[in-house]
């Protein structure tokens, strides 16, 4: 699990710096499969079936569908990438450092002790990290990757504190994750008509 868990954190990292949107949906596939790796060894040491379910749903939609719709609304944006972002990737990476050093701290510090410890900090980790990208990036897709590294953290958290939601629950997530990417990839495509670019602060023009 620990090798798991340093491949998810590197992968996080990694998109601090990424400027390609092709790059960064890749890093997002890579992470996802992980993400599924992690609930095959949760349901080897525990034995239990819905686990598999679970990495199945995973490899399926987080790590096959979003991504492939996400590397079509990038083959139809061409060349655009991350040009301006409101931090530099040198200082994005020296805050996604912080923000893993703190979450560390921060479960030493309050839950002493516990066994999962690695992974509930490095749960924590993925959605600091996801919230800085979408925060700090402009582009549209971009900022989709950070709310599925989000989503990754939230659910790696889920993994680490209750070795696993119940299945329809889990079911109930990855369909609401399915429908925002769906949505916010059409609202990109509809922003590169109008805008003949993907950087969400054009919208700031709609304001009355």
């Amino acid at each position: 699990m620990s090798i798991v868990i340093m491949l998810l954190l590197g992968s996080a990292l990694f998109l601090t710096r990424v400027v390609n949107l092709r790059t960064a949906v890749s890093v997002l596939l890579a992470q996802s499969a992980v993400v599924a790796a992690a609930c095959l060894v949760v349901g080897l040491e525990t034995g239990q079936n819905h686990f598999f379910v679970a990495a199945l749903l995973t490899v399926l939609i987080k790590a096959i569908i979003i991504p492939y719709a996400l590397y079509r609304i990038v083959r139809r944006l061409k060349r655009e990438k991350e040009t301006d972002p409101f931090l530099s990737p040198n200082h994005s990476s020296l805050a996604a450092v912080l923000g893993v050093a703190v979450s560390y701290g921060f479960i030493d510090q309050a839950l002493p002790g516990i066994i999962s410890r690695d992974a509930l900090a490095a749960a924590v980790s993925l959605v600091l990290i996801g919230l800085q990208i979408i925060i700090i990036r402009r582009q549209a897709v971009l900022q989709i990757v950070g709310l599925n590294t989000m989503e990754n953290g939230l659910y790696l958290l889920s993994l680490s504190v209750t070795n696993g939601l119940p299945l329809i629950i889990e079911l109930g997530i990855f369909f609401d994750v399915l429908v925002a990417v769906g949505i916010l990839g059409l609202l990109t495509y509809r922003l590169k008509l109008s805008y003949q670019s993907t950087d969400t602060t054009l919208l700031q023009k709609l304001k009355g």
